[in-house]
């Protein structure tokens, strides 16, 4: 599917990581020093920023749009679209947006709503909001990713726990005449489903523990699967097979799409999966170096929020100063994909920032 969105623009950009660090380079843990450099060297990751309980990814992200409303001088009164994209909701219900948007101060007026999106899920989150800001009386909108994938980390998985960290994000858009199209292209294959995987948690298999009863023990092997189950899955294999096939037309698809070719764009911020793997397809591509953003080293793979997060750790200061035609995409769990082809800058300079050990949690 492809979209073109006009008279809208991206406004301004906020990251908000733990402060917590965990390094398996200085902490090795399950890791011998050997396999420890060879991780370094391959998936480019150097330490994770892992969320502490009771805090949840919804925390990152309204303190990112408290931080974004305040440098961008919004009222929190003129926004009326509210999308948090995430695989980490609060709550099995009612939607985490719902209770953001009153976290926020955003008026009872607004459309609040998640999208259960990983990897693909901040171009998807920026396309649904422009669009629904060019078909309606809002001008405003905040589109909200963030993941704790650290949670769903089992303690001895060799293949996820030195990938994965916690971030949240926060992008404002708001109606503008003068703005430059944004270009779009989506897609999804379900066949993918099985190979990042969290199967336990929804309704087709639910978390519920056995009981133990006066004629039944608890079944060791069913809590086991169970615990089993509520862990990332991820076929690295087969995760590296699909974004070899799917991501490089992607990006040449979106570039067509967009009228442009590798010398118009400026900088390509894909999802920050593992740096091996983002420089398979920069050649791919046949990217320059100086235009390709690798920037995961001292955050790792964090999900919906890994391309907000190098856009502003990577280019704030070049936000701040010019234009920057970028190409954005995601690409994953689902197996989903997307790419947005935006003007971004100047804006006010997009930032990172810890989130604070005292910051307060709302607790329904």
């Amino acid at each position: 599917m492809k979209a073109v969105v006009e008279g809208v623009r991206i406004a301004g950009l906020r990251a908000v990581v733990p402060s917590q660090r965990h390094s398996f380079v200085e902490d090795p843990g399950i890791f011998t020093p050997e396999e420890v450099r060879k991780l370094a060297a391959t998936i480019g990751v150097h330490e994770r920023r892992v969320l502490a309980p009771p805090y949840c990814a919804s925390d990152l992200c309204v303190a990112a749009a408290e931080g974004l409303m305040a440098q961008l001088d919004w009222d929190p009164a003129s926004v009326e679209v509210l999308i948090f994209v995430s695989q980490d909701a609060d709550y099995v219900l009612p939607a985490t947006a719902c209770i953001m948007q009153k976290r926020l101060g955003l008026p009872t007026s607004t459309a609040a709503f998640d999208v259960p999106l990983g990897c693909s899920g901040y171009v998807y989150g920026l396309w649904i909001a422009s669009r629904l800001l060019g078909g309606s009386t809002a001008r405003r909108a905040l589109v909200l990713c963030g993941d704790n994938a650290t949670r769903h980390l089992h303690p001895e998985d060799r293949a996820t726990l030195p990938l994965f960290g916690d971030a949240g994000s926060a992008t404002a858009l708001e109606v503008d005449p003068e703005a430059t199209p944004i270009s779009v292209v989506i897609g999804t294959d379900g066949a993918g489903a099985p190979h990042i995987f969290v199967k336990a948690g929804g309704k087709r298999h639910c978390l519920i523990p056995p009981v133990a009863s006066a004629n039944r023990a608890i079944d060791p092997d069913a809590a086991a699967a169970l615990e089993r189950d509520s862990r990332l899955a991820l076929n690295g294999a087969e995760v590296f097979s699909f974004t070899l096939r799917a991501v490089p037309p992607l990006l040449r698809e979106t570039m067509e799409h967009a009228g442009t070719d590798i010398d118009g764009i400026d900088r390509f911020v894909l999802h920050q999966a593992n740096a091996f793997m983002l420089e398979h397809l920069r050649k791919k591509v046949k990217a320059p170096t100086d235009k390709f953003v690798i920037d995961m080293q001292g955050f790792g793979n964090t999900s919906s929020a890994s391309i907000p997060l190098a856009i502003c750790h990577s280019l704030g200061r070049e936000l701040a100063e010019r234009r920057v035609k970028t190409l954005m995409a995601g690409f994953g769990v689902g197996w989903s994909w997307g790419g947005m082809v935006a003007n971004l800058g100047p804006m006010p300079e997009p930032q990172v920032v810890n989130l604070p050990d005292d910051y307060p949690v709302l607790v329904v």
